[in-house]
């Protein structure tokens, strides 16, 4: 695996956190964004996923040293894709009216979990090679 590749990937994930919701939301204003699934994608929970794209940016360079820590990003992921899953379960009948209310909201809605299982599979991928690679530091009788 090449670091610099899944360092990107990271920085990917954090861009598409942090940019995909300002630019779907249109700096957190999209009033049909937010009302369609206020509990999961109301201002809260949009500002959670950036703060998650943040959190992924600041272990791109670092990611070897916390496995378990991109395997709760793995889990994180995998949660909003079954979440996205349920939705468009529920709610693919409606996605047209969403799309006619606004585009931007239509097209979040449309992909959002499909991004998340891409960067779950990502992240578990990560996790998977690294998780026996644990940075481990153990004290001498002299550090106690």
């Amino acid at each position: 695996m090449k670091r610099a590749t899944v360092r990107q990937g990271f920085i990917a994930a954090g861009i598409m956190n942090i940019g995909g919701v300002l630019l779907f939301s249109r700096g957190l204003s999209n009033q049909v964004m937010l009302q369609v699934d206020p509990v999961v994608m109301g201002l809260f929970g949009l500002v959670m996923i950036m703060v998650w794209g943040l959190a992924y940016l600041a272990v791109a360079d670092r990611y070897d040293q916390v496995p378990w820590l991109v395997g709760v990003f793995c889990l994180e992921k995998f949660i909003y894709a079954s979440v996205w899953a349920l939705w468009m379960a529920a709610h693919l009948d409606t996605l047209g009216t969403i799309y006619d209310q606004d585009l931007f909201a239509g097209i979040f809605y449309t992909i959002y979990g499909i991004n998340d299982l891409v960067f779950a599979l990502f992240f578990a991928w990560v996790f998977w090679t690294m998780r026996n690679n644990e940075v481990i530091t153990v004290k001498t009788n002299n550090e106690i």
